[in-house]
């Protein structure tokens, strides 16, 4: 551990627990301040690695993250040293956790990351589709008419394209994406590394039809293939 005030952003598993890492157990042990997205949730985590609790747990999660921020730089700039994780993966990744890396960095705080499991990652490795090359895009939104423009500003783009969705609009962001995309060879993923893991590989229209009338539980990470004419079905090439 660092020998001077430092803001570690900890990376906690996205379904099974035994993806925790050995460092991020002896960093949550050691720190003087946790904040963690849901407090209980972490507790659990904490329990099952034995790890010692912090003297002092704080709630850092989206509707109090402007506030909390400056709660937290504060303590660092007393000389405390202070964990941040989210619920699942990496804070800062469609979690809380930016604003206040951001604020860190800009008060010259030490930032040091403890990797683990992301989605990002094991979805964009499990697709079968190039990893050389990506795109995060977070989440969709959630109106038809925005999301149709949300993927065709990367309708030209060569990169992998990856995002997470809700399950209840899983088909319906499909077909904005066809819609937008052309017919591109698509990896449907859900709930990663948990016991119902599974993924669904095919072209777009493919997976519109083989999902449409599925009840799709859990989280998802879906993977488009960028635009290139070796990805998209009934392509001459």
């Amino acid at each position: 551990m660092s020998d001077k005030p430092a803001l570690y952003i900890v990376a906690t598993p996205i379904g099974n627990l035994d993806d925790f890492s050995f460092r991020a157990v002896k960093i949550l042990g050691e720190v003087d301040v946790l904040a963690c997205e849901d407090t209980r949730r972490t507790k659990i985590l904490l329990s099952k690695f034995e790890i010692r609790q912090p003297s002092r747990m704080i709630s850092y999660r989206e509707k109090n993250e402007v506030t909390a921020v400056q709660g937290i730089i504060k303590l660092l700039e007393n000389g405390n040293t202070v964990a941040l994780c989210t619920d699942a993966g990496y804070p800062g990744l469609s979690d809380p956790g930016y604003r206040l890396i951001s604020a860190a960095v800009e008060k010259g705080i030490e930032v040091i990351v403890i990797p683990g499991a992301s989605a990002v990652d094991v979805a964009l490795a499990s697709s079968g589709l190039p990893t050389d090359s990506f795109t995060f895009l977070g989440f969709p939104p959630r109106k038809d008419g925005q999301r149709l423009r949300f993927f065709e500003t990367e309708k030209d783009s060569s990169h992998t394209l990856i995002f997470f969705e809700s399950p209840m609009r899983v088909v319906e962001t499909l077909l904005s994406a066809l819609e937008a995309l052309g017919d591109r060879k698509t990896a449907v993923c859900i709930e990663l590394t948990k016991i119902f893991e599974r993924i669904h590989r095919g072209y777009l229209s493919d997976l519109i039809e083989e999902l449409r009338d599925i009840k799709i539980k859990g989280e998802v990470t879906i993977v488009i293939a960028g635009n290139n004419r070796k990805f998209l079905k009934d392509s001459d090439s």
